[in-house]
């Protein structure tokens, strides 16, 4: 199939999992024999059009104004993917399918989709009332308004985990039947390649030689929960004074986090990495104890998968999609969300035990190279296009049949959720599917 793929992010420029996500999913679908084609930001330096292993990338330009506010940048970013399809001249090579990741690209899924009249398919990595536990101003519920109609816009809409299911479901109130789940993966390969040539050399750069290491990897932001390791930490080393805490990546909480560390007299056993290359991450894998991943809100959680497929014990918050990908006491060990006593427990319980760290790890590998293949999940992608496929060729819509003026889906801003319209005047189960809910259920 021909596939038109719209993300903020991909490689090299890589800013969350969400990169990581889309360029392993595109890779897989162009080894599986579909054509796909990426349309991303640039950054004025990288090509503006070429070959990521098989899959053809298309990245903005950035000869416009500089955007005084987040809003307007994520404006011009949208209107620059649909610039670089129409120089492409990607209208006439028929595409398929539209397939749209997260809300920064919303704007441009939808001209596409009315553009081309093709199927959209979004995937909903995190909601903006996820990410903050609710919605607390008129930024977040703006932005919540353009996921929602992100989700109601689309054809189908693919979740990582059940649990991002039940929050679509809750949030957005969209049919159960409109969202397919199929889970995030890894490449086992890559997370423990490409490591430093002299292992020990590199360790000794983190921690003394007889210190073991827990390491963290992720966005320094308050879901991640690294607030919740760091309150964890003295507890651990009053059993284990020997541990040396990692923390790799950067983001907006940084400060915050290095002055509680102060302000807990653990400053000194905590090693501040700041973000991370591919073989520093592996090199880190490759000599951790024990790998912690304390999230407060996880859709997903691919840096366990990472951790788990190089072979590292995990100790994971029970939330999200963490919850689903870990299996306490077979696969790594799981702590109540938020909780620091229980997250220092879970730590001193792998800390004191190799035999059981091999065996977790042991276990935890075999299951990510089984179940969390991205040749796997690409044929579940390759699947969801196939079948939306079959029932736009079947479509009013397709045909140009049944069209009218599009409904209103602006919602109010004060509201955190969807208006829920009279049942005279639902669209069909799969609303917004089409031209706003024109089509046939």
């Amino acid at each position: 199939m021909q596939v038109l793929m719209l993300s903020w992010e991909y490689p090299p420029r890589v800013v969350g999992g969400l990169a990581r996500h889309v360029a392993e999913l595109s890779e897989h679908l162009a080894a599986q024999g579909h054509e796909v084609t990426v349309v991303t930001a640039g950054d004025g330096q990288l090509p503006r059009d070429g070959d990521h292993h098989g899959v053809r990338v298309l990245r903005t330009g950035i000869e416009h104004p500089h955007p005084p506010d987040f809003l307007s940048s994520i404006l011009q970013l949208n209107l620059g993917l649909v610039e670089e399809v129409l120089k492409a001249g990607l209208i006439d090579r028929g595409i398929q399918i539209v397939h749209a990741h997260d809300w920064l690209v919303a704007y441009a899924a939808r001209a596409l989709k009315q553009g081309l009249r093709r199927p959209l398919i979004a995937t909903i990595h995190a909601t903006e009332h996820g990410r903050n536990r609710g919605l607390h101003n008129d930024l977040q519920r703006y932005i919540s308004n353009v996921e929602w109609w992100l989700t109601y816009e689309a054809w189908r809409v693919i979740a990582c985990s059940q649990f991002m299911k039940s929050e679509l479901r809750g949030v957005f109130q969209l049919p159960a039947d409109k969202i397919h789940v199929i889970p995030n993966g890894v490449v086992p390969e890559r997370c423990r390649d490409r490591l430093p040539s002299d292992l020990t050399a590199f360790r000794n750069r983190f921690a003394a030689p007889d210190e073991q290491i827990v390491f963290f990897m992720g966005r320094l932001v308050p879901e991640k929960g690294v607030g919740v390791l760091l309150d964890a930490i003295p507890q651990v080393l009053t059993w284990y004074p020997q541990t040396k805490f990692v923390i790799a990546g950067s983001g907006p909480q940084e400060a915050e986090l290095k002055a509680r560390a102060r302000e807990l007299g653990v400053f000194d056993r905590i090693f501040f990495t700041g973000f991370i290359d591919d073989q520093t991450r592996n090199g880190l894998l490759a000599v951790a104890s024990v790998a912690v991943f304390p999230s407060i809100y996880e859709p997903f959680g691919i840096v366990a998968l990472e951790a788990m497929a190089a072979g590292v014990p995990v100790v994971v918050s029970d939330t999200g999609g963490l919850g689903e990908i870990v299996d306490h006491g077979r696969t790594g060990l799981k702590a109540f969300p938020g909780n620091v006593h229980a997250l220092a427990q879970q730590i001193m319980i792998l800390l004191g035990s190799s035999e059981l760290r091999s065996r977790l790890a042991a276990a935890a590998r075999l299951e990510v190279e089984t179940i969390y293949s991205w040749s796997r999940i690409a044929r579940a992608v390759a699947g969801v296009y196939e079948r939306v496929w079959e029932e736009y060729e079947r479509s009013d819509w397709r045909r140009g049949l049944g069209d009218h003026e599009d409904h209103e889906v602006t919602r109010d801003v004060a509201s955190p959720r969807p208006p829920v319209p009279a049942a005279s005047d639902r669209p069909s189960r799969y609303a917004g599917t089409c031209a706003a809910g024109d089509r046939d259920a």
